[in-house]
């Protein structure tokens, strides 16, 4: 059972409001990454395929070290965005939700790239015949016929932001209502041996794994079921 006393629920819309953001910047930059990614010709297409598949197998807190240093207001990269855009990313939601982003960038992109390459090349040939623009045959062609994949890819990135730790831990530390999410207080609450507290937050975040995890699975047997 969960104890509500034990529970502080601020980092739980902490997380929330975190991982939405993070969801909507990834589907904005995701579909028309994923596009490119499956229908580019540039030479250089592999490379930055392997550079936006990296995180899944990159320890999250490699990338948030590096990120650390890199928006440090002792480095140039830090330095020169609080000077010229008055824009401090360490330690600050902003700076984690970045983070978060590049981390959970895969997690939209794998499922979107895997329908657009499964999308049949007669779809889009014929839509270009009709003189349909790029952007038309993107909203009404592609889109509509891998809708699976963006709701998969919708629904892992929002999960796996939830449950981010190294990243968050490194480039965020924690910071009461700004930067403490539902796994840093977790984390806090057993270094001080509450486990009951610990308890708590766990206890949501394995309640929101499975049911992540069940609406995935709910989703693709929908789309098998019509394919059938």
């Amino acid at each position: 059972m969960i104890d509500v006393q034990a529970l502080d629920v601020q980092p739980l819309w902490l997380t929330l409001k975190l991982a939405t953001i993070t969801t909507v910047v990834l589907v904005i930059i995701g579909i028309p990454l994923a596009r490119w990614l499956a229908f580019g010709r540039s030479r250089i297409r592999p490379v930055i395929e392997t550079l936006c598949t990296l995180p899944l197998v990159l320890p999250p807190t490699v990338l948030g070290f590096y990120l650390l240093i890199s928006f440090s207001p002792v480095s140039f990269t830090g330095r020169w965005l609080e000077d010229a855009l008055g824009l401090r990313l360490v330690f600050t939601f902003s700076g984690l939700v970045i983070g978060s982003v590049l981390f959970s960038l895969p997690f939209m992109l794998q499922p979107l790239v895997s329908g657009f390459r499964q999308l049949p090349a007669n779809l889009i040939d014929a839509a270009r015949t009709l003189g349909k623009t790029e952007t038309t045959i993107l909203t009404r062609v592609i889109l509509p016929n891998t809708r699976a994949g963006l709701l998969s890819g919708i629904v892992l990135a929002f999960a796996h932001t939830v449950g981010e730790f190294g990243v968050v831990l490194m480039l965020g530390g924690g910071v009461t209502g700004d930067t403490k999410v539902a796994s840093i207080a977790l984390y806090q609450r057993v270094e001080a041996l509450d486990y009951a507290g610990a308890h708590s937050y766990a206890l949501v975040l394995v309640s929101f794994a499975f049911a992540v995890l069940l609406l995935l699975r709910l989703i693709q047997s929908r789309h098998e079921a019509r394919q059938c």
